[in-house]
């Protein structure tokens, strides 16, 4: 059996395309590096807008949730609006004489009531977080914000609520969220009931 062995040119042109081949993958892959599309320019400016956005929303969402915990957006009622309105008859010629009971309708005495818990803030850190997470849950993100503590600071105090068995923690969701046990609703009401004596 006879092989024939192809010419020398043939061989020396198929080793020259195959070197020439790999020569131009390597300088192809290693250029694309350099060489951006337009769509990758433009998908990764996106997803840096989008990040960026999500950032701020997150932010305000924590701010606002910190806002309505510490009261700031309540309802300010007018306390002198039945006072205001009586008047505004009076000067009407609305009413000819005034009763007694109307009167004591509208100027109310004044009663001694006792302060809120929403007024009420707590001294130390502890019972101030156990005040702001009794209606609702919160994430450690909400808690520093709030508190005006450093990051470490409120990871120390809420492993340590959570150590002293006054939270639990919500690992199901990221981030982690912390609401309050029923041994940390009795140290709230055992601090509120201190306060009310004193």
């Amino acid at each position: 059996m006879l092989v024939e062995i192809p010419e020398p040119e043939v061989i020396l042109g198929v080793i020259l395309a195959f070197i020439i081949g790999i020569v131009g993958l390597y300088a192809y892959f290693k250029i694309r590096l350099f060489v951006k599309t337009k769509s990758d320019v433009f998908d990764a400016s996106q997803a840096e807008r989008l990040e960026y956005y999500e950032r701020q929303l997150i932010d305000m969402k924590i701010r606002l949730d910190s806002l309505e915990i510490q009261g700031i957006e309540q309802k300010i009622e007018d306390p002198n609006l039945e006072l205001k309105q009586f008047l505004e008859k009076l000067v009407k010629n609305e009413i000819q004489e005034i009763p007694m009971n109307v009167i004591s309708k509208v100027i109310p005495e004044k009663k001694n009531s006792t302060p809120s818990i929403q007024n009420i803030t707590p001294i130390n850190p502890i019972n101030y977080v156990l005040h702001l997470i009794t209606t609702k849950a919160m994430t450690s993100r909400d808690i520093q914000i709030t508190l005006k503590k450093s990051r470490e600071h409120t990871s120390r105090l809420m492993k340590k609520l959570f150590d002293e068995g006054y939270v639990q923690r919500n690992t199901e969701s990221k981030p982690y969220t912390y609401s309050i046990t029923k041994n940390g609703i009795a140290k709230v009401e055992q601090t509120d009931e201190n306060l009310l004596v004193q």
